[in-house]
């Protein structure tokens, strides 16, 4: 069960601005519309905003969600958020603002703030017939994940702005890698390229002790520090993936740079194991203790 905050739950029993705004022909005001999600990928978003012409204020907005707990608690919080800014004060508001007004969200629903951020953003485009910026026709924009349509573009966007680390992070955000999982190995790419960009900057400002202190964390482990590490990363990292899914992982034993592992449960039978192995596991820890290490699944 997820450990929500009294904030979300409140907002999922008694939502507010939940509807929908019709535009009545009032002098000197509309109404705009933003769709994010669809019902076929589990969570869709329509976002209404009724607008003051002359100001650009947002009057009223509403809300239509299809969607989990912190769904419905995102796009209430939004709304509430929104109300008496200017437009371009709302195109400012955050995912991240949104997930503090809730006291938080669990890291695996963070794409429900995500969502909410698009519809608002969608909305306003909407209402300056203005058309979405996107990216989907040059290869910056080059489509990633197939099963939930997200580009390029966009999981840089959400790496950046979000300080994400790693492809779950990813996943969590904008569901990008949830489907058949064979994007994750181009999210993680895509992650070590802003890392790499991010840290050119940072190694020109540093100063020599600091590049010392790095020296020194790059030390070479010994075979007891990398076998606690490899379990350590199978703990937090990789099990409760699996586990979530039914399936689990055992570390067995570790011979140079070969990890055995055990698959259990769902991941022991399933015709995707293989995959498993090299993206869910051996990708991990390759990222996390050392490039060489190679995963195989043993049985006892």
């Amino acid at each position: 069960m997820w450990d929500y905050t009294d904030k979300v739950l409140e907002l999922f029993y008694n939502p507010q601005n939940q509807g929908a705004i019709e535009e009545t022909g009032e002098a000197g005001v509309k109404v705009a519309m933003g769709e994010i999600g669809s019902i076929a990928c589990g969570d869709a978003l329509r976002l209404h905003l009724k607008v003051e012409v002359e100001s650009d204020k947002i009057l009223d907005a509403r809300f239509q969600t299809f969607g989990c707990t912190s769904a419905i608690a995102s796009s209430s919080a939004l709304t509430e958020m929104v109300k008496g800014l200017t437009l371009d004060e709302a195109l400012k508001v955050s995912n991240k603002e949104i997930a503090d007004y809730l006291g938080g969200l669990p890291e695996a629903k963070m794409h429900c703030s995500v969502m909410g951020q698009e519809a608002l953003e969608a909305a306003i485009y909407n209402y300056r017939g203005i058309a979405l910026p996107t990216h989907d026709d040059d290869d910056e924009g080059a489509l990633i994940c197939s099963c939930f349509g997200i580009t390029e573009a966009k999981i840089r966007r959400v790496v950046v702005e979000n300080h994400l680390t790693d492809a779950e992070q990813v996943t969590n955000y904008v569901k990008a890698g949830g489907g058949c999982g064979s994007c994750l190995a181009n999210i993680d790419d895509i992650i070590r390229e802003v890392k790499e960009k991010a840290a050119v900057p940072a190694l020109n400002n540093h100063s020599v002790g600091v590049a010392q202190s790095h020296q020194q964390l790059q030390k070479p482990l010994t075979n007891v520090q990398r076998i606690a590490l490899i379990q350590k990363v199978l703990d937090e990292e990789v099990r409760p993936v699996l586990i979530a899914d039914g399936g689990d992982v055992e570390l067995y034993d570790v011979e140079g740079d070969k990890v055995k592992v055990i698959l259990q449960g769902a991941c022991g039978s399933c015709s995707s194991s293989t995959a498993t192995l090299k993206i869910a596991i051996e990708a991990r820890l390759q990222d996390r203790v050392s490039k060489n290490l190679v995963v195989e699944a043993v049985t006892p």
